[in-house]
């Protein structure tokens, strides 16, 4: 028996102004997407622990991660996408992919689904097994070119791999006969903010995820995902939606439908509601005044990395500078001239950097002037970690040449790249100790709780004018179908319709 497995993953905001190119992935292909998937904390390295539990021989063209970010170049699509189709084309018994579901390039709105529909193409009747990012735009395209769904049901993702050990499972009862599964899709006409689908705290989107859990208990029903849906890419399947896989057509209808309708239901508890900047700084304030170890750590929702943010937003850091706040840590902030700068002028240098508010996007209002900051030099580094966990435990990431820059009042990470804060190891790499800090910064949203959030004697939710706000009002939405709520706050729906 062979199997194709393969990795292709982007979440793509449609706003960002941050390109996306090939190396943006950072492609392993072949021999070395096989290294990188055999022991990963992903879904494609539970694909290479089935294949090997089963004798199966491997085939592992693509490996392939980029941060959220604008659109694809669609060149470097179509070199990844005939990586796997020409895997495809050799044969095999097997096909399983670790996908997004929210992948737009320059010519595709919905890359996934040209994806699977071209290997259905060359291969129609081989069992073709999908995980997807809870986050995932998901279309009936790829609900019609594939044997089965299956998102993750946590956010933070910690549940990345079990959603591989998912899909094989039913994959596998149907390569043994024991499973015919059949899919159904249901989308109601609703945005859930990123910020309310936190599966780690009480909520509708715990609540609903629960609920699905328990259906997939239910006699014939092999997956149920409520896919919250990744809200800021302006194109018609953008939302919420759910997929079921069962047995039998009616099933899976019956059970997409139920689902859906509690999720309409609580269609309020899915909007947030951001305070002021001003407001959330006198409460930051407030709280590091009171008994407990550990920073306030303060989230700037508004330029999240792994929501496509330019991480160069300075808002907030501003904002804390000019009330006085001291005991700053603060970043990764994204400024490859800064860095560039700061890096000709050596360890140890005393200097003024003009930091961030660099990358306009467009339809949003123009950022201010740079932040101006007077500063020495305390550390320089190749930006290099290994990621301790638990997401994406074990991976070397990379983030560009890195610098800490030291203030009066704050100590800073620049980096060339934009990256998630989600290990200690973002800081320790450049000689930063995170959670000595009276107030940590990140430009984060949920990624980063697993680690930080414990050690932290409180978060504080910041807004920005980033290109990742949870304020609709900031975006100007021309695809996306309508009407739909919160947009259109007296659309109507029912499962049937």
């Amino acid at each position: 028996m062979r199997i194709v497995v393969a990795r292709l993953n982007h979440e793509t905001n449609t706003f960002s102004p941050v390109v996306t190119t090939l190396a943006s992935f950072d492609p392993q292909w072949d021999e070395a997407a096989r290294i990188f998937g055999k022991d990963s904390n992903t879904a494609l390295g539970a694909f290479h622990a089935y294949a090997e539990r089963i004798g199966a021989e491997l085939a592992t063209p693509l490996a392939a991660t980029a941060n959220p970010s604008g659109p694809v170049d669609n060149e470097a699509f179509e070199t990844m996408a005939s990586a796997i189709l020409r895997a495809v084309e050799a044969g095999c018994d097997a096909i399983l992919l670790d996908l997004h579901g929210a992948m737009v390039t320059d010519r595709f709105d919905d890359a996934e689904g040209e994806l699977l529909v071209r290997i259905r193409r060359i291969a129609p009747r081989v069992p073709l097994g999908v995980a997807l990012d809870l986050h995932g735009n998901v279309t009936q395209r790829m609900v019609d070119n594939c044997d089965c769904i299956v998102g993750f049901k946590t956010y933070p993702h910690v549940d990345m791999y079990a959603t591989g050990e998912h899909v094989t499972r039913i994959i596998d009862a149907l390569l043994n006969g024991a499973a015919s599964p059949r899919q159904h899709r249901v989308h109601p006409p609703m945005l859930a903010a990123t910020l309310r689908m936190n599966t780690s705290v009480a909520g509708a989107m715990t609540d609903i995820v629960d609920l699905a859990i328990e259906a997939e208990k239910r006699d014939g029903v092999h997956a149920v995902t409520l896919f919250g849906g990744f809200p800021i890419a302006d194109m018609p399947q953008t939302g919420v939606c759910v997929v079921v896989v069962a047995d039998d057509a009616d099933t899976a209808k019956a059970m997409a439908g139920e689902i859906a309708e509690q999720a309409w239901r609580r269609r309020a508890e899915f909007l947030y509601d951001e305070l002021p900047l001003e407001v959330s700084l006198t409460a930051a304030a407030e709280a590091s005044q009171r008994p407990g170890k550990g920073p306030v750590l303060l989230l700037d929702h508004g330029d999240n990395c792994m929501s496509g943010g330019t991480c160069d937003t300075m808002d907030v850091l501003e904002a804390m500078l000019g009330m006085g706040l001291d005991g700053i840590v603060a970043g990764p902030i994204c400024d490859p001239a800064a860095v560039e700068a700061l890096i000709s002028a050596g360890a140890g240098a005393t200097t003024t950097i003009d930091l961030g508010n660099k990358m306009k996007a467009e339809g949003f209002v123009a950022p201010r002037a740079p932040l101006k900051l007077q500063g020495h030099v305390a550390a320089i580094s190749d930006g290099n970690y290994i990621v301790s966990g638990p997401i994406y435990t074990g991976q070397l990431c990379r983030m560009g040449r890195a610098v800490k820059f030291e203030t009066a009042n704050a100590s800073i990470l620049i980096t060339e790249l934009p990256h998630e804060p989600w290990d200690l190891g973002v800081f320790h790499c450049a000689g930063l100790d995170p959670l000595a800090a009276r107030f940590l910064l990140l430009k984060s949203r949920m990624y980063c709780r697993p680690v930080f959030e414990p050690r932290s004697k409180a978060v504080v939710e910041c807004a920005s004018s980033g290109v990742t706000s949870s304020n609709y009002e900031l975006f100007t939405f021309r695809r996306l179908a309508r009407p739909i709520y919160p947009l259109d706050a007296d659309v109507r729906w029912a499962p049937a319709a």
